[in-house]
Formats: structure tokens, sequence, C-alpha cells
């Protein structure tokens, strides 16, 4: 690889880029260290060529066909093959193949690729038909390529280019597998499979096609073979006492095998295997006295959606790896999620991220790849969208975990209540292609899965699409637009896709990318990590309203971090109180390209914020969860699991210095799939004066079969108002044979108590939690969890704890 007009080669990864490329050949720097990120989009102003030498037999150039394979080109490519052009494509989101035969010959040949820079390509297309959008370079619509690339609100202007996915030579002489296609019938105790193998084309003589269907235990169920002259194949068989694929939370996620085989005597032409999950998925949108339902239903029951919004994991994508991926997945199930939604801002994840997904059970609520923009719906658009979506949708939809398919992000909302002002031929333009052209090639290509118009939408059609009756919503009234995070209780969505609040990452991660000069949150450095066009301001308004301004720089990471997690908090666990008329609350967003300050509860290292662990609370199967008003507090109870829960609560009245004041408790139970209001509690007559209820708090659990299931603290004052009072944290630790124990203890009442180690990172059972004084709180956390492995004398030297008074005082 090199910049085109330079005299030397560098070595070039494939799959690659080519920032991993300079990166390793020592060109450039880090583009996420400080301000570097700046200087590194310049190298997009450029072209580069991309070069392999290669050897062919005459053997091999025997064969009818030769088939050059690109299963992704970022973006802008001019290809030759021995000093011949043979294609140019503009579409990172597709594959492309062609023959190739009549340009190799026996020996050595030359492929070579050049790599046009996108910001040229777009700057001259935006500069001779200038068109919206909200983030990123003007005119990145105009280039089927990932948008976040060209900088969005939580992320860097990188848009790197190169052969991103494998490339490969087939030789071919015979007729090969074109697609796929499973569909299911379920019945009483029957799962009835049609697979439709579609051939490239029709063979010239017969083959055999060969299915076999394995149990998820690896045992063949059915085998079948036929001749066919035919280029489509049927088969269909019946599984018997079927085990059905379930979410997360609900079930195993049992997965059958489908090996299907093209043979011409011994010779083996193509095969192809699909795992899938035997299960219904649909959204529920019955009408009920609110307006409209939207409610994912599996298998039958309409189950609450619990998960986050997931964006590409690196700037420089061919960083990630499946291993990088099952470790964000594992987070998430770890915070108890069900669903995740894959914004439309990115570009279709890998074969993996979606195995993993069916592996581990979250339902994938997946965009197509269009987001914040008004896009110039021309002929040659439509057909490049329509090859672009076909592919993917073929590629993607016999997964188990995949549970809808959603036009676009944002878009019809933007022409509605966002003032764009563009013509009548474009908002035209977004009619033709999100609610005729892709509802139609969805029809025709998956229609098994449900389709969504776009986020949010009611109805289409322009027609009302944030509207909380109907449909989904997104909800930036808090945040962008400056209300209290109390104002989510004035909410009633029937599925919240998109809400949140920023905070900075920890500062290890925050070490990474600065110098110590720079560790001020107003520095250039701070400030270039934080891409929302506001900058800190809406962090300092929420934090101003809810607790006291904190000390020094590290406190000021942490204070952020309880903001977000406090706010998000009060949506999900309203909402689930709400459960019938609200049936999801996905939360932006879930992870981060770069190091950065932004609505992420795991950051860039992977590493949880007080978020991820307030969410596998709020997230709980069963959660208990207060609502106050002024002195009075209602507790509720949610059952999100398929068994009646019968349990005790408890409830404990507080003064500041954790002496009991009033205590209670009572048998509740919630049916299956349901929310319950268990009691209300008055205290008008106790705390009669903003003295009173500034010095109290309210913590209350429920409790089953001597566990505690679900917990949680009341306080009737922000934050910033309680008398709190100095309180001396103790830790001890002691080792087992897979985890560490801690046993916290305060010498009073703390507030959000922080469990972190100085250099290495752990994931612990629970973090920024409230302790009531004298009382012990055991935190466990398992040594397959550690970034490094520590003695548990290195792990003391390591532990640092705090809480919401060291923040201040």
């Amino acid at each position: 690889m090199r910049p085109c007009g330079e005299a030397e080669w560098i070595g070039a990864n494939v799959p690659g880029s080519m920032y991993l490329d300079l990166l390793n050949a020592g060109r450039m720097e880090d583009p996420f260290f400080r301000e570097n990120d700046r200087e590194a989009v310049r190298l997009s102003e450029y072209d580069y060529e991309y070069e392999k030498r290669f050897v062919l037999s005459g053997e091999f150039l025997e064969q009818e066909r030769l088939i050059l394979r690109f299963e992704g080109l970022d973006t802008l490519a001019d290809i030759s093959l021995n000093g011949i052009a043979i294609a140019s494509t503009d579409n990172m989101h597709r594959s492309y193949e062609f023959d190739v035969k009549p340009f190799l010959s026996k020996g050595e040949n030359v492929l070579r690729i050049i790599f046009h820079s996108p910001l040229s390509y777009i700057r001259d297309k935006q500069n001779d038909n200038p068109i919206w959008s909200t983030n990123g370079t003007k005119g990145f619509q105009y280039l089927r390529k990932a948008h976040y690339m060209f900088g969005w609100d939580w992320g860097p202007t990188l848009p790197d280019m190169g052969i991103w996915r494998p490339v490969s030579l087939i030789g071919l002489s015979d007729v090969r597998l074109g697609e796929v296609y499973v569909t299911q019938h379920h019945e009483v105790e029957t799962v009835k499979l049609d697979i439709r193998v579609g051939l490239e084309y029709a063979p010239s003589r017969p083959v055999v096609a060969r299915m076999n269907l394995l149990s998820p235990e690896g045992k063949s169920i059915e085998l079948q073979q036929c001749e066919t002259g035919e280029q489509v194949v049927h088969f269909v068989a019946e599984i018997t006492s079927p085990q059905l694929w379930w979410p997360n939370g609900f079930g195993g996620q049992p997965l059958y095998r489908i090996e299907v085989a093209l043979t011409s005597g011994d010779q083996i032409l193509d095969q192809r295997e699909l795992r899938i999950g035997l299960r219904t998925i649909t959204v529920n949108q019955q009408e009920d006295e609110w307006g409209k339902g939207f409610a994912f239903q599996v298998n039958g029951y309409d189950i609450f959606a619990m998960g986050g919004n997931y964006v590409p994991e690196d700037n420089i994508i061919r960083r990630g790896t499946r291993e990088k991926t099952e470790r964000i997945i594992q987070d998430c199930i770890a915070a108890n999620f069900n669903c995740i939604r894959v914004w439309g801002g990115g570009y279709y994840p890998d074969d993996y991220f979606y195995d993993l997904c069916d592996e581990y059970g979250l339902l994938v609520w997946q965009d197509h790849l269009f987001a914040c923009a008004v896009y110039d719906f021309t002929e040659a658009f439509e057909a490049n969208i329509t090859e672009e979506i076909t592919q993917n949708m073929k590629r993607i939809r016999h997964h188990a975990c995949l549970a809808l398919w959603c036009g676009n992000n944002e878009m019809e909302w933007a022409w509605v209540d966002w003032d764009i002002n563009q013509s009548l031929k474009l908002k035209a333009d977004y009619i033709k292609q999100f609610e005729y052209v892709l509802p139609k090639i969805a029809r025709e290509v998956d229609p098994g899965t449900f389709y969504w118009l776009a986020s949010p939408t009611s109805f289409g059609g322009f027609d009302r699409p944030n509207n909380q009756d109907f449909g989904d919503m997104h909800d930036w009234s808090i945040w962008h637009g400056r209300k209290p995070f109390t104002d989510f209780r004035n909410r009633y969505p029937r599925f919240m896709s998109e809400f949140g609040l920023q905070a900075f990452p920890s500062l290890k991660t925050v070490e990474t990318f600065t110098l110590p000069g720079d560790r001020n949150v107003f520095s250039p450095v701070m400030e270039n990590h934080q891409k929302h066009e506001d900058g800190l301001s809406p962090m300092l308004h929420y934090m101003s309203q809810y607790f006291k301004y904190p000390k020094d720089f590290g406190s000021f990471l942490y204070t952020s971090q309880l903001i977000q997690a406090e706010g998000v908090r009060y949506g999900v666990e309203h909402w689930r109180r709400n459960r019938g008329r609200c049936m999801g609350a996905v939360y932006w967003q879930l992870n981060d390209s770069w190091p950065v300050a932004s609505w992420a509860s795991l950051d860039s290292f992977g590493r949880w914020k007080a978020l991820h662990y307030m969410a596998k609370r709020f997230y709980s199967p069963v959660l208990v969860s207060a609502a106050e008003e002024g002195s009075r507090v209602s507790l509720h109870v949610s059952n999100e699991t398929f068994t009646e829960l019968k349990g005790k609560l408890v409830w404990k009245l507080r003064d500041a210095g954790s002496v009991i004041i009033l205590s209670g408790e009572l048998e509740v139970s919630a049916a299956p799939l349901s929310t319950a209001l268990c009691c209300t509690l008055d205290f008008s007559s106790r705390l009669d004066s903003d003295a009173q209820l500034r010095s109290h708090y309210l913590e209350y659990s429920l409790e089953a079969s001597g566990k505690v299931l679900s917990s949680g603290v009341n306080i009737f004052v922000p934050a910033k108002h309680f008398s709190l009072a100095p309180a001396e944290l103790k830790v001890r630790i002691s080792e087992q044979d897979e985890y560490y124990e801690f046993v916290m203890t305060s010498s009073g009442f703390a507030m959000f108590v922080e469990l972190d180690l100085k250099t290495a990172d752990a994931v612990f059972s629970d973090n920024y939690f409230h302790l009531s004084a004298h009382e012990e709180k055991v935190i466990t956390a398992s040594k397959a969890g550690f970034s490094t492995c520590l003695t548990p004398e290195e792990l003391r030297e390591q532990l640092v704890v705090r809480s919401l008074i060291d923040s201040y005082v």
C-alpha cells in the first residue's frame, strides 16, 4: 500500500485499511491520542494504491470461470488486473464479484486497487447540490460509506478507506449455491421447516442437492438429497418436540444446524452451513386504551425489551475481533439485556456479531444504514442500495436473534420537527425510498421478519412520527432539551428506542489519551474528546441540578457518571412500572468507537461506567422500584419472568445516621410478565419540613426464599441537598477458588459507593450502590474478569473506594 504518487510501498493488512497500515508502519500518530484525530483526517484527502502480486498455475486457469470476489471495499475503488481496468465500486456495504478469466495469465499476475478520497468526493457532490444532514461532514450521504466515519456527536471524523473485508479468487467449472432460505411453520408440538436452496443458475447437467438437519446436540435429525437440473430445490423437514429459542432471561438458546451441499459424484461443488433457532418473533401492535402498542412478541409472549443502542466498536474497523465483540455481548447479558439495536449510522456487523447474539439470546433491532440525513434518490442510488440491502438481508435473515428490520434512524422525525428546509422533490424521495422501495425489498427477501419504516415513527407518511401513543419514540428533551431527568416520568411511550445522558469514561481511560497537563475538563484535549456541539454545558447543567460541584478532575468524571446512571434509571424504572403501556427501553448508547465523553455505558476499553452497573439493577428480571412525590412513596414490583413471584417487601425509613425511624414488611406477589403496585407510604407527618426531607432516606428490598432479588434507596431531595456526613469505608478482602470477595462497611450512610482498581480492570458483582452505616455489603469479582492476574496482596494495594461525599469534601 502507498499514497498515490509516492514511490515507497508499505505492508498492507487485508482485511484492513489505510489508517491501520499507516499506523503499523509508523507513518501516522495514534489518532485517538490528544488531538491527533484532527491531523489524521487530512490523510483522507489523498488517494491510496494497493497492489497484490500472485502466481497462478495453468491448471487453475483451465476452469470455466475465475471469479474475483470482494466482500468489502471502502469505498471509491478503481480495480485493475494486469494493467486492465475491470471495475469501479462505490459502496462499502455490499460485496462485488467479477469474472476475470480473460484478464489472468499463467505465472505472475498483478491486482491493483486505487482508493479515492471520500472527502474530496462528498465535497464536490455537496457543492454541486447541497443537502441537509445533522452530524458529520456535509455531504456524507452521497457516499454509501459508514456515516459515523465522517464524525458524530460521540465520534471523530476519520473516514478510512481500504479492503475492509476478505478478497478471494474463486475457480468454478460447475454451478454453485446461490441462496439458502429457511422458513418456519410452528404448530402445537412440531415445527416444519421449508428450506429453499437456490442455485446460481440452472445446471447444465443434473447435480445432487443434499440437506442435513442436526439437533442442538449435534445429532442428525433428517438427511435428504435429490438430483436436480432446476435452479431451485425445496426440502421440507419436520421437528417434533422442538427446543425453542428464547431471548436472555426467558429460556435457553438451542441452535439447530442445517448443512446444504451440491455434489456431482464424489465431488463437492459447494456447501453452506446455517444455524437457526426455532422461534416466532414479531411486533404486537394491538390497539388499546392509549393508542396502539409496540411489543416484541416471542413465541406468543409479549416481552419488555431491555437493552442499548450498538454503534461500531472502533473507528479503525479491522481492529475489531470476535473476542472484543463477545466481551461486549457478555457484558450485555451480565447487565440483564435481552435486546440490542444496531444503529443505522454504522455498518452491517460481521457474521460473528449475529452468531453471538444467537448464542447469548439478544434480540436484534437492525437498522438499515441511513441516518440523520436527506438522500437524493436517483435511479443509480436506488439500484445501488437495492443490491446492498438485498445482499445483507439474505446474509442475516436466518439468525434466531433477528427481531426487526428498520428503514432508517430519525429521518421522518427530522422532516416533521427539525425545520430542515429541503425541497418537495427530496421530501417525495423520502417517501419513495423508505415507504415503497425498502419495504418492497423486505417483502421479497425476508417477509417473515417484521419491518418498521423508521425510528422513530408512528404511521409513516410524516404522521406524528415521534408520538408517544403509537410506534417507537426517541426522547431527547432530556439532555439536548435540558429538561430535568425527573421529566422522564411524564413520558409514556409505547417503546422508547433512544434516550440518555452523557458521562465521561473512567480516569484510567482518560489517561490513555491525555498528558497530565490536559486533565482539566475545559482543556483543548478534553474538549476534543467531547464531540457534542454544546460541549460540556448540558453535563454541567445536570450536575448543578443534582450534585455538588466536584472538588477535582477525577471527581468530575465520577460525578458525570452518576448523572448519567441516575437519569437513565429514572426513565427505565418508570417505564417498567407502566409495563403494558410501555414495552421497551433501549438506551442510547451501549458502547464507544474511541475514548470520549459520550452516552455509552461501556467505554472504548470495555470498562463499565456507573450506568452499566445501574442497568444490571434496573434491567433485573424482577425489579422493585420507588416513585416518590414529596414525602409519599409508592413501591412497585415488576416481574419480567414466566414464573409467578411471591416474596416479601421490606422497607426502612432511616435518618442521615442510618438509624431506623420506621419500618415495615409485607407479602407481595406479581403474576408472570406483569407489574404491580405493592404499597404507598406516606411520611408527611414525619418528614414535615425541608430539614426532615434532607435528613432521611427510604431503604427497600424484595426478598424471596431468603435471597434479596432487588433493592434500592430513595432520597426525598436532590443529592446535593441531602445531609451527608463523612463516611469512612472499610473493605475486607478474601480469596476463593474462582473469585475475590469484598465485604464493605461504612461508618456513615454512603451514597454511590465505587470500587475501582488503580491500573488493572475488573467487573464487580455490584458497584455505585448506597450503603447504610455499620451494615455489610458483600461484593464479588470473578478472577476470570480481571485484566491482569493479581495476588491478594496486590489486589489490596490496587483497590480504591470512594462515595459521593468524597467527591466534594
